[in-house]
This record gives C-alpha cells, structure tokens and sequence, in this order.
C-alpha cells in the first residue's frame, strides 16, 4: 500500500485532486482491528469550477500514462484496486477537510476520522455500516463531543440514538 498511497500524494501535488482522504474499511485499519475488504477508498476533492459535471478523466489519463490499468470503477496502483470517489455531499466534504494525517510506513497520507466514519456509516445505514459502527463504539478512541457536534450538525443525531437502542 505504501506504493500506492506515492501515487495518490503525487495526484494531489500535480494538483489533480485538491484534497483526498482514505475512507471506508481501509480507514477503518487506523483506528479499529482490521476489517476485510478489497479495495482502497479515496473520497476527493477537486478544483472547483464553474462545471456542474464531474470529471474523473483527467486523474483517469493520468494514471494510464504511468502505465496503471483500469477494471471496472477501480484503477489497479501497485497491486492495489483504488476506488476515487468525488464527495458528493457536504458531509463528506467536511470530512476529507477535516481529515487526519497519519503515516503509513514513511509516507504521509489523509485519514477520514473515526467520529466522521461513523456519522457517514448513519448517513448510508447499510447492515455492513450498523456492525462497523458497534465496532467503531467499542474500539476507537473517539471523541464524544467532536461526535455529537457532527452527528446534530448533520441531523444524524436520532438515528445513532436508535441504533444505541
């Protein structure tokens, strides 16, 4: 994963991606055991501009003239199937701004943080996300009042109270 996560950074200072942060069961490894899954999430910010489409193409090309391969949503970088999703709500914006830098091995990288994990797992509410959210309760060192604040600004707050039931 070290590899990859070169290229990710290299996407970012070639200015093809403003921000990015790791997100899903990926994320989930700095903060809670290990949870199986087969690719790499990266939610991502790019330039703002006055388009109303999105355009992966130019990370797309990018990543082909170095040689990686696209298969299906993902792009195969140094082994490893990256899944780049462009935030497509405020929330999941607010979390790649408000990521944590971690280190994996000697690169640097984004993290979304464990508080912004769980109020994104109420946000989608599938079954996987329920059992991650338990996991996250009783494993991550979490900051409670940095949670609630997410959870009422995102009016996600009577959901997690009817999960806790």
């Amino acid at each position: 994963m070290e590899n990859t996560l070169k290229v990710i950074n290299e996407l970012q200072n070639e200015g093809l991606i403003k921000n990015y942060a790791i997100g899903g069961a990926i994320a989930s490894i700095f903060y809670i055991e290990p949870i199986t899954t087969y690719d790499l999430d990266v939610m991502i910010i790019l330039e703002e501009d006055d388009k109303s489409l999105i355009s992966l193409s130019p990370i797309y090309s990018w990543l082909s003239k170095k040689g990686y391969k696209t298969e299906k949503e993902h792009v195969i970088i140094e082994g490893i199937p990256v899944q780049f999703l462009p935030v497509y709500n405020e929330l999941i914006k607010d979390a790649v701004i408000n990521s944590e830098e971690k280190k994996y091995k000697d690169i640097i990288t984004y993290v979304i943080k464990p508080e912004y994990q769980i109020a994104i797992m109420l946000d989608t509410y599938r079954a996987k996300d329920r059992e991650r959210i338990t996991r996250f309760l009783e494993e991550a060192e979490l900051d409670l009042n940095y949670l609630d604040n997410i959870l009422s600004k995102y009016k996600l707050k009577e959901k997690f109270k009817n999960l806790k039931k």
